[in-house]
């Protein structure tokens, strides 16, 4: 740490240590955020400067074997999630003749937008038809795409539209039933509480001299000056609320100065309702505000792939049982319309989930076959549950934005697109592992129940009665992928992931699993160039 963030010259290296320890305590008290804002107080945060990105990405290009003398190849590729249709897309920019096989009926892999009339049909034997109005979607997958991902370029050279994902909103709830809370409380009052006193506490024992031996006098004034502004303490240096919390009566016009909200808990009530612990989620590197979606819907990404492929390149509903690597080329053995079909190329990328890959027969050896098994496939599901009025909105005053609980929901959703419009669809779950299997296992209907019955804890009634449909999706239960993400011990460097790192003949493999970003297109899409460069390196030497 004291090679990254220096300190003043004045300063030994035994105040140095103490420094540290005291930056410690306080994120063992405030979480992450007080301790980064405390750290900025002190003058030791990082200077500000441009997020690095990957390194240089140069797409291939028909002008590359006119320099090498060499020509396009042809490639299957197995699976058309995000992984695979983005090297099927970057690979057709060079003239390579490629060919997606997809077990499912659509593109897309876990980009999945559930609209109106979508049927499916889980491993339970569950079956689902959406009854959403038009203009009505949920993200069953990824709904969410941070700024400096290399999604949004895509989006931008594929002519997706995209707008705001409010991810972090002051005016959703916190709601941890089994802290002992009572009710709901907004977002903008727990943090109020907690960093007023997280700042009351610190600035105490400054005023106090209690840090005498951690850190310098002068930094004792600043940093009492940022407490008393960032905790709303003031000069009495006591947290006794303040507007931040919110108002009963919002401020208007002259006569109306508006009503401060009253019933300040205590420290130990505060500490103990645990509501801190979500906002280090905003420092997040991949969670920081601002955040986008596509205009329509998440799967509005692959649509704009598979246009750009050509659908005559793209063969859905072909389940693919055998992967052969031979001396000369790639075979690959698939099954569409009840019937055995094979496709010989000179090249295959894999971008099939590992947990399915593992499952179908090869001869790419056992190293491989070990690496795919030891990707462990996770759990996570999400509910989502139309309302014939957008009363989140007009009741509440909540406009986009997640709400937080310790309840099996986890995490509530509200729309960030359609406001002000007659009806909506909030995201009732969005829960992962024993909690996303518990709702699996139960008949849609029953996820609903209990989904609805926890979330009129924070809503009340309107959370029922204003119910129009649903429509539940878990990701382990999905024919064809079996998970929502996957955990490699280690992550995707580790050695034991290296024979996936490499092509296997000439085999190559690609997925969000592959990369430092698993869970999110981002992965899918610099694990595909990652592939495609590679190959068409290949074939150019």
């Amino acid at each position: 740490m004291s090679s990254t963030l220096s300190t003043p010259n004045s300063e030994s290296p035994a105040t140095g240590s103490s420094r540290r320890n005291f930056l410690r305590q306080v994120g063992v008290t405030g979480g992450a955020g007080a301790m980064f804002a405390t750290m900025g107080a002190l003058g030791l945060a990082p200077t500000a400067q441009a997020a690095s990105r990957e390194p240089a990405y140069r797409a291939p290009s028909k002008s590359d074997f006119h320099l090498a003398g060499r020509a396009a190849a042809r490639i299957v590729i197995v699976g058309g999630g995000i992984a695979g249709l983005a090297a099927a897309y970057e690979l057709g920019k060079a003239g390579y003749d490629c060919t997606v096989l997809e077990a499912r009926d659509r593109t897309g892999g876990r980009n999945f937008t559930v609209r109106g009339g979508d049927s499916t049909t889980d491993l339970y034997g569950h079956k689902q038809t959406a009854a959403f109005k038009d203009g009505v979607y949920m993200n069953a997958g990824p709904g969410r795409i941070p700024q400096w991902m290399v999604t949004l370029d895509y989006c931008r050279e594929l002519g997706v539209p995209v707008e705001v994902f409010t991810n972090v909103n002051a005016n959703a709830y916190i709601y941890n039933e089994s802290a002992g809370m009572k009710a709901p409380v907004r977002y903008r009052t727990a943090k109020a509480d907690v960093y007023g006193y997280v700042s009351e506490l610190l600035a105490k024992a400054t005023d106090k001299g209690a840090l005498d031996r951690q850190i310098t006098a002068e930094d004792q004034e600043r940093l009492l000056e940022f407490l008393k502004d960032f905790g709303d303490i003031g000069d009495s240096l006591a947290y006794t609320g303040s507007p931040r919390r919110g108002y009963t009566v919002d401020p208007a016009a002259a006569g109306t100065p508006g009503e401060v909200l009253g019933g300040v808990p205590s420290a130990s009530e505060v500490f103990a309702s645990n509501v801190g612990r979500y906002f280090s989620f905003e420092f997040e590197y991949d969670q920081a505000m601002l955040m986008f979606q596509p205009v329509g819907g998440m799967d509005r990404i692959p649509a704009a792939l598979t246009r750009a492929i050509g659908s005559r390149r793209i063969r859905t509903g072909a389940a693919v049982t055998n992967i052969e690597d031979t001396a000369h080329g790639v075979t690959v053995t698939y099954r569409q319309d009840g019937r055995t079909r094979a496709i010989e190329a000179d090249y295959c990328i894999a971008a099939l989930p590992p947990n399915i890959l593992a499952k179908t027969s090869h001869n790419l050896g056992s190293a491989v076959q070990s690496a795919l098994e030891a990707c462990r496939p996770a759990s996570a599901g999400k509910i989502g549950l139309e309302y014939r009025s957008r009363w989140w909105e007009t009741d509440h005053r909540i406009y986009g934005g997640i709400t937080e609980t310790d309840l099996d929901l986890s995490h509530i959703w509200y729309p960030s697109y359609g406001h002000n419009g007659d009806r909506g669809l909030i995201v009732g779950y969005y829960n992962y592992g024993s909690q996303a299997d518990s709702y699996a296992a139960l008949p849609p209907k029953e996820r609903e129940k209990r989904a609805v019955a926890q979330g009129v804890k924070i809503h009340g009634e309107k959370y029922r009665t204003e119910l129009a449909a649903s429509f539940s999706h878990h990701w382990r239960q999905t024919p064809h992928l079996e998970t929502a993400w996957h955990s490699l011990s280690g992550g995707p460097d580790a050695p034991a992931f290296a024979p996936l790192n490499k092509a296997a003949g000439r085999v190559y493999f690609a997925g969000d699993y592959l990369s430092h970003t698993d869970a999110w297109q981002h992965g899918a899409f610099t694990s595909a160039r990652k592939a495609v460069t590679e190959l068409h390196s290949r074939v150019l030497a």
